[in-house]
């Protein structure tokens, strides 16, 4: 049993316990944590809650869920686009249609299978069996640069930059529409869609805040081309940042809204360069990952039209 204990904030005074659970442990559902409450499992400030219990700040909440049995992960012999290898870590170009971690339904040809075998298991373990060695992720449909920590020490480190926003995250993209102005900067607190736990949207009441800011590379007819720049790395951030300027990205099915003539597989968007202190070497590092043939393809195309 994992033993779980939030304490409430002044921003979630009076909402119901079921909520606040639920947004401090996104994998958790509301009619889990109802479960756990008639089963009189969860207890604010030592007593029992109730069905409808609204939580004053700093009230203790405490639950225990059962740990899930996690299956054995195989290593894959895969071809790897490493764009930078030592004995503390690597950055690995990413392809598209690459899930980065096993997850109900993908448990074989993800990034960490492939790891795995490569590095013969040597990677950090902070982030458990399924995710060895994986510090951050990006989507499945998105291609790009990503670490990956071989050594606990090298994870902790790569995290403490990731959490004061020090780590420097270009992105490319394709968006619906012409912008106009030449660059920008969207802010907007990102957290679950109330409506559909499956998507992020704005979300300035229960999101944690992000800022993205974009520049134009170049113009079409009736897409741009942009390079996004990220502060914060929320999930799905500039695909919901730029939706909600009305600028979808391209190919994106979830938060495009739009279709178009292109045969796309997801979001035309690319990590394409990521800088940051060495764990070990104390020195800045940066690394840029080519674009994608399909992403080049797409450019040359769109230039001709």
């Amino acid at each position: 049993m994992e033993k779980i204990c939030i304490i409430v904030t002044m921003e979630q005074e009076e909402e119901r316990v079921d909520k606040v659970i639920t947004e401090e442990v996104a994998s958790l559902s509301r009619s889990f944590v109802q479960k756990l409450i008639k089963e009189k499992q969860l207890f604010v400030n030592g007593a029992a809650a109730k069905a409808s219990q609204r939580v004053k700040e700093g009230d203790s909440i405490v639950f225990s869920i059962p740990k899930a049995v996690e299956p054995d992960i195989e290593p894959e012999d895969m071809k790897l686009n490493i764009l930078y290898e030592d004995d503390a870590l690597l950055v690995v170009n990413k392809p598209k249609d690459m899930v980065v971690h096993p997850a109900p339904g993908h448990y074989s040809g993800t990034l960490v299978n492939g790891i795995l075998y490569h590095c013969k298991g040597n990677l950090s373990g902070i982030n458990g069996i399924l995710r060895p060695g994986i510090v951050h992720r990006i989507d499945k449909d998105t291609t790009g640069a990503l670490i990956v920590c071989k050594s606990d020490m090298a994870h902790n480190h790569i995290a403490a930059q990731l959490k004061v926003h020090s780590i420097k995250r270009e992105y490319v993209a394709i968006v619906h529409g012409v912008i106009k102005e030449q660059d920008g900067t969207i802010e907007g607190a990102i957290g679950r869609d109330p409506s559909n736990r499956k998507k992020m949207c704005i979300n300035e009441k229960n999101g944690k805040p992000a800022i993205t800011h974009y520049k134009v590379l170049k113009r079409f007819s009736a897409y741009t081309y942009i390079s996004c720049q990220l502060e914060t790395g929320r999930t799905h951030q500039i695909r919901v940042h730029m939706a909600s300027i009305g600028h979808p990205l391209l190919g994106d099915e979830i938060y495009g809204g739009k279709t178009s003539k292109f045969r796309l597989q997801g979001q035309t968007l690319h990590a394409a360069s990521i800088g940051f202190i060495h764990p070990v070497t104390e020195t800045y590092m940066e690394f840029q990952a080519p674009l994608p043939d399909y992403f080049s393809h797409l450019l040359q195309v769109l230039e001709n039209s």
